[in-house]
């Protein structure tokens, strides 16, 4: 169970980096209290993670906790892992499950896979930027900057949820 969570987790996490390092940004704030908007997050792993503010991360782990404990268990939504389930096996009521057991033994195979070679990315973009190398371009040198965005944070998602701009 807990090598799943962590997977999901890592894979969350490395996703994060991908859009962070990309320029994508969210319109609109991230916190409207504290006046911060989603386009004005640095770009770096540890200075993100360090410019949402702490009521914000009381939300994330009120989330967290809700899931865990099956508080905001509802037949969409997830819910606390049973002892009668399989491992990882989170997901309300109306969550797809696999009848046939060769294509669910897969899934979760390529499930575990996937949260593995997640945990071993995220593990090396935080040890790069520990390092002071860019998570993502560490060829750059000590004192190398990355490549400018694709993505210009202004207006990523302008045009959301198409993503098209006319």
């Amino acid at each position: 169970i807990m090598e799943i969570k962590h997977g999901r987790a890592a894979m969350l996490g490395f996703l994060h980096v991908i859009h962070i390092e990309a320029g994508v940004r969210f319109p609109g704030y991230l916190s409207g209290s504290a006046e911060l908007k989603f386009s004005d997050m640095p770009a770096g792993l540890f200075a993100s993670l360090d410019a949402v503010p702490k009521l914000g991360w009381i939300q994330i782990l009120a989330v967290a906790l809700a899931c865990e404990t099956g508080y905001a268990g509802r037949g969409y939504s997830v819910v606390k892992q049973e002892d009668d389930k399989a491992p990882g096996d989170i997901g309300g009521e109306s969550w797809v499950r696999y009848d046939d057991e060769a294509e669910r033994v897969y899934k979760l195979n390529v499930e575990r896979q996937n949260g593995r070679a997640a945990m071993m990315g995220i593990t090396g973009c935080l040890i790069h930027e520990l390092l002071g190398v860019d998570a993502l371009y560490p060829t750059g040198g000590f004192a190398g900057a990355a490549p400018p965005e694709i993505i210009d944070r202004a207006t990523a998602f302008s045009g959301f949820p198409s993503f098209i701009s006319v």
